[in-house]
């Protein structure tokens, strides 16, 4: 296994993760991930441990706890063995203060957090989303608690834009809190809006990008083609209102060279797109899911080789899109030895 540092942390996690969001199967969304129990996840978690995939990353809202529950289960007596890595902010309860990040319900999050994967620290905690009500100052300031009281060891966010991600770095320098060394992040070949702000915000500031979702919400799996129909055992039936819209003539492009990699290195379609993300700037680690031991095996498939240049190439021209101001360089190269490097 191929470990890198998490940003400017020090901090070593395998290029492969492992995402429990299969975990449990509890309410619309999570049942059409996965209801792998405590039996199936030990299988999974051995197989992870055997082939050096030590990160484990779940959430509080993954099947409403349960994914971290089956998760500590599966890891109870080898706990030492595994990097956890936890979400929280998103909403847990229908009181008023049962979401967001203020420091009553950051507190509160952590140590059920804790007591649901039945361990004393947390080694990566990140904040599910940005909470525009409470001040950054006070974010990090709960965290450093935290950190200090030795329930948490690293710190880092998911799902926020590249101004709140900055405005919390700023405001970690100015006041010597903790600074967050982990993006998760959406990014696929099919999805490459991390590229436009946060990998360059990345660069700068190193910060290490978690990756979740790497196959696109399941469309980079092989099972869809042009001109044929959704595979009845796609989850995309029950999940595709939740997954970011995706153009279909786009989507097919993408497949069709994942299609001719595949027949030129005897790769999967899946290995191929896994590769592609673990060659990209600023990527840490790259989690993948499965909801049985073939496709974790499968998955795992993407280490130990490497696309060609040539192929890495095409790969990226089928997968562009123009990018949005202010990211397009609309001033024609007349600046560009004074533009950050490209990405």
């Amino acid at each position: 296994m191929e470990y890198r540092y998490l940003g400017r942390s020090g901090f070593k996690v395998p290029a492969l993760g492992f995402g429990a969001g299969t975990f449990g199967g509890v309410g619309p969304l999570f049942s059409a991930w996965g209801n792998t129990d405590t039996t199936g996840a030990r299988r999974l978690v051995d197989i992870c441990l055997e082939a050096g995939v030590s990160l484990f990353d779940t959430a509080d809202v993954y099947s409403n706890g349960a994914s971290e529950t089956i998760l500590g289960a599966a890891l109870k007596g080898r706990r030492h063995q595994a990097i956890l890595s936890t979400k929280l902010s998103l909403r847990m309860g229908d009181g008023p203060n049962d979401v967001g990040a203020s420091r009553h319900h950051l507190i509160e999050a952590t140590h059920a957090a804790l007591k649901r994967l039945d361990t004393d620290h947390i080694d990566i905690l990140q904040l599910h989303a940005f909470d525009a009500m409470t001040p950054v100052e006070q974010v990090l300031s709960t965290l450093d608690d935290l950190v200090r009281a030795g329930k948490v060891r690293y710190v880092g966010v998911s799902n926020f834009s590249g101004w709140q991600l900055m405005k919390s770095l700023a405001a970690a320098d100015r006041l010597g809190l903790p600074r967050y060394v982990a993006n998760q992040t959406y990014y696929s070949l099919i999805g490459r809006d991390y590229e436009w702000e946060l990998m360059p915000l990345g660069i700068d500031q190193g910060v290490g990008a978690i990756v979740w979702s790497p196959l696109g919400w399941g469309r980079l799996t092989g099972k869809i083609r042009r001109g044929k129909p959704l595979p009845e055992g796609s989850r995309l039936h029950e999940t595709a209102g939740f997954a970011p819209p995706v153009d279909d003539e786009r989507l097919y492009r993408v497949v069709d060279a994942l299609d001719a990699v595949a027949e030129e290195t005897g790769k999967t379609v899946p290995q191929i797109a896994l590769n592609w993300l673990l060659r990209r700037p600023t990527v840490a680690s790259v989690l993948v899911g499965a909801r049985d031991e073939a496709q974790l095996r499968q998955n795992l498939g993407a280490l130990g080789w490497s696309l060609s240049t040539e192929q890495v190439a095409r790969l990226d021209a089928a997968s562009a899109v123009t990018v949005p101001y202010p990211y397009y360089p609309y001033w024609n190269g007349q600046f560009s030895e004074r533009s950050p490097a490209p990405v």
